[in-house]
């Protein structure tokens, strides 16, 4: 999954006014659909941890379907009426000409929220029961739905940059979430036990268990458009904006090896011997993406990724390329933050993880409200640095509440 982004960039570089198309995704587009789904984000480890039977999976499913509809009419009512106009304009403040590319990317966007929601229930289940296989599966239709659309898109059509790479988002995900209801099915019908569960999901065990959670990514997400609104009152505004997506694509290429730990944190912790390895695991994944972290930043691998890769200018290449130096720690907190979270998960302990994306949440506002008064340097150069210290003090509390637990 963290190809995705990087191949949208690189393509979209490549078509008409690659600075205002990426600029709108990466300040509007993205973000807003990110933050809108935030909610649901976390039915991955809801369904890897409560997925004990038939019973329990049909209740799950049940609230995945009222938390997706209802999130996608929030997003139908963000992307087609007037409120567009004040999220744009009045509280993130992009500039004005990313308006109409943004709204369109937008309304493209529309069944993201339910396919992301459908989807994970359903890979958290094959994780759970030993089929991560075909969540890796699921990933690589995506990916090639994506690249298939984006080929198309620019090689054959007129479609503006933004225009296409929506497009091809929305579809890519929804041909992986028809996948995983696909490839779910055997386990459904010939794994899943029909009833074993002393103590069935209710609604208020499962708003207990999962409101934390879903707190969780959607304060975290939320921080996206805020980026973007802090980006745009300080200096560089515009250019700040269009390399964001490119430089966030390529941070979380290696993050997301340590976003992916998280459920194998939650489904492998309970197990004989299995604290042991995955400690060591951390540990070795840590310094190893912090390692390849260090090499792009360091070398000439980050100027070929952004400028021959990614097809950014000589202008935006040389702000990515700096950029890129200060999140060298990102991957490796990143893992922690999955190491100490899928414990507190495993446990049911959940209340910690919010309290820490409160943490980060709180310093990431106040950083980047300070760079908005008082900034000298491109945006971009402010934010990644906020975001690196608030999410150090995220991983740090979170190892403060697991210590804490008395187990």
């Amino acid at each position: 999954m963290g190809t995705e982004t990087p191949t949208l960039t690189a393509f979209v570089a490549r078509m008409a006014l690659p600075e205002i198309n990426l600029a709108a995704w990466g300040s509007l587009v993205y973000p807003i659909s990110l933050a809108i789904e935030g909610p649901i984000i976390m039915l991955l480890a809801a369904s890897t941890a409560l997925a004990v039977d038939r019973p329990a999976y049909n209740k799950l499913f049940k609230y995945m379907l009222v938390m997706s509809v209802a999130l996608s009419i929030l997003h139908v009512l963000v992307a087609f009426t007037p409120i567009f106009n004040w999220v744009a304009s009045g509280l993130l403040r992009v500039p004005e000409a990313l308006h109409e590319p943004g709204q369109i990317g937008l309304q493209i966007m529309t069944p993201w929220s339910f396919m992301i929601a459908w989807r994970r229930l359903n890979q958290g289940v094959m994780i759970k029961y030993g089929n991560s296989r075909a969540v890796a599966t699921g990933t690589a239709i995506r990916l090639s739905t994506l690249v298939l659309i984006l080929t198309v898109g620019k090689q054959f059509t007129g479609f503006s940059g933004i225009i296409v790479g929506s497009a091809a988002v929305a579809i890519s995900v929804t041909m992986e979430a028809l996948y995983a209801h696909i490839a779910v099915q055997n386990i459904l019908h010939n794994t899943l036990p029909e009833s074993i569960e002393s103590n069935p999901i209710t609604r208020d065990s499962f708003i207990s268990f999962y409101l934390p959670l879903a707190i969780t990514p959607l304060m975290t997400l939320l921080i996206h458009p805020v980026g973007s609104a802090g980006m745009s009152r300080m200096p560089e505004p515009l250019s700040s904006l269009a390399a964001w997506p490119v430089v966030y694509g390529l941070v979380f290429l290696t993050r997301g090896l340590g976003f992916a730990f998280n459920e194998v944190v939650v489904s492998l912790a309970g197990k004989p011997g299995g604290m042991n390895q995955l400690r060591r695991f951390a540990r070795i994944l840590a310094l190893s993406t912090m390692g390849i972290m260090a090499l792009i930043a360091f070398t000439s691998l980050g100027e070929s990724w952004f400028r021959d890769v990614s097809g950014l200018s000589a202008e935006l290449t040389r702000l990515s390329s700096v950029t890129i130096m200060f999140a060298i720690l990102m991957p490796g907190y990143q893992v922690y933050q999955s190491w100490y979270g899928g414990l507190l998960v495993h446990y049911h302990r959940t209340r910690g993880i919010s309290e820490a994306v409160m943490v980060y949440v709180g310093l990431a506002l106040l950083g980047l409200w300070l760079g908005a008064q008082f900034s000298t340097v491109p945006g971009i150069y402010w934010t990644i640095n906020v975001f690196v210290f608030s999410g150090l003090c995220q991983t740090f509390f979170l190892r403060y509440r697991y210590k804490g637990i008395s187990i």
